[in-house]
């Protein structure tokens, strides 16, 4: 349950309630940001990206994901930033088998049930295995939980909204990209590089081809994310290219807009794989 805290601002000292936000993790369990009651909270003078993400670990499944830092608005005119008891430890799945794994190093792969069946595949007859493929798929998809996202008020509401789906797709280590793309925000995970757009024009060619060839240059896949739809020209070059297209409607959900997007959408991503 979302924890909710007296915040003072120290420019006029007006107290707020604040309540935590909520966000869901990948594993359907709804995580709630660790406000630190014994932390004062500090005004917003001047932004750093780093600054504005925290690390909390999921409770349920042990995994590590970055949430947007909470912060409130004083009537005053101060941007006050909510102090949290960030989760330091390492990222990854976190399981109960992966600690298990973890903790007896000299089980060999086919001793797991995992290993057991990825043995079985390797023997199988190749109709076998594509049988086997394709129930994997159907099962996939089963297993996904309901994309769930945040209302889309404010660029750093796009942002999350685009991390959230991100992780939903199966992607892992989501992060800001290395790279400051031309327009809008960069978002990198395994093996793919986002770009979310919060402008009110529609996205370019330029803006599409900018993408990627920056993911080119990093052997990477790429994905747009954009509030305003694309231009005629941008779509083409990305139906060409193979870019998947998703438009941010204001309830945080993206819509997919090519046939790269939908097929991504339908069964997620391999990438997700250590």
């Amino acid at each position: 349950m979302a924890e909710t805290l007296p915040v003072r601002c120290p420019a006029c000292h007006h107290e707020h309630r604040y309540t935590a936000p909520v966000y869901p993790c990948v594993c359907g369990v709804p995580v709630t940001l660790p406000v630190d009651r014994h932390s004062a909270a500090t005004p917003v003078s001047h932004r750093v990206w780093q600054d504005d993400w925290v690390t909390v670990r999921c409770a349920s499944c042990g995994r590590s994901g970055e949430w947007p830092r909470p912060e409130l608005g004083c009537p005053c005119g101060t941007v006050l930033r909510v102090p949290v008891a960030e989760g330091r430890g390492p990222a990854g799945r976190g399981g109960a088998a992966d600690r298990d794994a973890a903790a007896d190093p000299d089980t060999a792969p086919g001793d797991t049930a995992a290993g057991q069946d990825a043995e079985a595949a390797r023997k199988a007859t190749p109709d076998a295995r594509d049988a086997a493929a394709a129930t994997a798929v159907a099962g996939a998809r089963a297993a996904r939980p309901p994309f769930r996202s945040v209302t889309i008020r404010t660029a750093l509401d796009a942002v999350t909204a685009t991390a959230l789906y991100l992780r939903w797709l199966g992607y892992r280590d989501v992060r800001r990209a290395d790279q400051r793309p031309p327009s809008g925000i960069g978002l990198a995970a395994r093996g793919v590089l986002a770009q979310v757009d919060p402008a009110v024009r529609p996205a370019t060619l330029r803006d599409v081809e900018c993408l990627w060839l920056t993911a080119m240059t990093e052997s990477a896949d790429c994905l747009y994310f954009s509030l305003a739809g694309y231009a005629n020209d941008a779509r083409v070059r990305a139906d060409a290219l193979g870019i998947p297209l998703f438009v941010l409607d204001l309830t945080g959900t993206p819509r997919p807009v090519n046939a790269p997007a939908d097929a991504l959408d339908t069964t997620g991503t391999k990438k997700s794989a250590p």
